[in-house]
């Protein structure tokens, strides 16, 4: 979407045993800036002190109004999500905001929220591991998936526990401002520029934490190689590990087999230079390794829907 002139709205929903951590990161996250074109609002049921977990409570300015003013609302992960149900109020708030075209996206346990609106039946939706097969029983309607950080649906969207947060709010800029967005965001709070929806919750405990951190350091190092040739058993190599296990690994950890990552590495190195450089597709093409335009447009437009001269034309800098 073209970047407006008017400042995208952003209300975080304060409930009872909010945690701290999930209603921290969308108020962090699109805290009004010069990079950031969002105005953030933290509200609750009602104005006023919202008791939350952790020993922490929150005075907010606003109540429930505020989902009628946004574009987007986020609703923070809580206490006991499978045995308290949220204010009918809270309900009804939340589906006249999407039948206005608000977006509604749930972090964490929040999803239990966002279910009790019925706005999840039938479609896929994930919460933290270990509330899982909880929201499932609850919400059997949903196609509750425990294995992934986040997803996407659209006009409502789900994340895992805590950090994820991140990685989903972060996916929300990459839509809405472009990648280079994105990327000096995930700076600005020194996280990992980009976990894919798919990447797993948590590393299976039965495979030894230095191969996981063998495969981190593998990953960097294929992100400063794109332009060169890149290859599973190069990659295997690297990790100093067979190309058979490197590739189930690798699929567990991210989501993604090893060549199906790099190439959307690649997409992604190419949107960033589209977003911030005067480079033509040709030469764009040949610094992320696809060789010749043609490429780029063919992979560009099969993973991302559009081709890199559209892309350019809503999110290159100064436009």
């Amino acid at each position: 979407m073209p970047v407006s002139s008017r400042l995208r709205r952003v209300a975080v929903l304060v409930l009872e045993g909010a945690k701290p951590l999930d209603v921290g990161i969308p108020a962090q996250v699109f805290t009004t800036r010069a990079s950031m074109p969002y105005e953030v609002r933290v509200c609750g049921a009602a104005p006023g002190l919202v008791t939350g977990a952790d020993g922490l409570s929150y005075s907010v300015a606003d109540g429930l109004d505020a989902l009628a003013w946004a574009d987007i609302v986020f609703i923070p992960g809580h206490r006991n999500p499978d045995r308290d149900d949220p204010p009918p109020a809270v309900v009804e708030a939340l589906l006249a905001a999407h039948e206005r075209g608000t977006r509604l996206a749930a972090i964490s346990t929040g999803a239990f929220t966002l279910a009790a609106t019925g706005l999840l039946d039938g479609r896929r939706a994930t919460t933290h591991w270990h509330y899982a097969r909880a929201l499932a029983a609850k919400h059997p309607s949903i196609k509750v998936d425990e294995n992934v950080l986040f997803v996407d649906e659209g006009s409502v969207l789900t994340s895992a526990g805590a950090a994820s947060g991140i990685d989903l709010c972060l996916h929300i800029l990459r839509g809405d401002l472009g990648v280079a967005a994105s990327n000096h965001a995930a700076r600005r709070l020194v996280a990992a520029p980009y976990r894919s929806g798919g990447q797993a919750q948590y590393v299976p405990r039965s495979v030894p934490e230095p191969l996981g951190e063998r495969f981190a350091a593998t990953r960097e190092w294929a992100l400063r190689r794109l332009g060169e040739p890149l290859t599973l058993e190069m990659l295997a190599r690297h990790a100093a590990v067979s190309p058979r296990t490197f590739s189930r690994r690798f699929v567990e950890d991210t989501g993604y087999t090893p060549m199906q990552w790099v190439m959307r590495a690649r997409i992604d190195a190419a949107r960033e230079l589209l977003e911030r450089s005067q480079h033509s597709v040709e030469q764009i093409a040949a610094e992320v390794g696809l060789g010749t335009g043609a490429n780029l447009r063919l992979h560009f437009r099969r993973i991302l829907g559009t081709t890199p001269t559209q892309y350019r034309r809503t999110f290159a800098q100064g436009t």
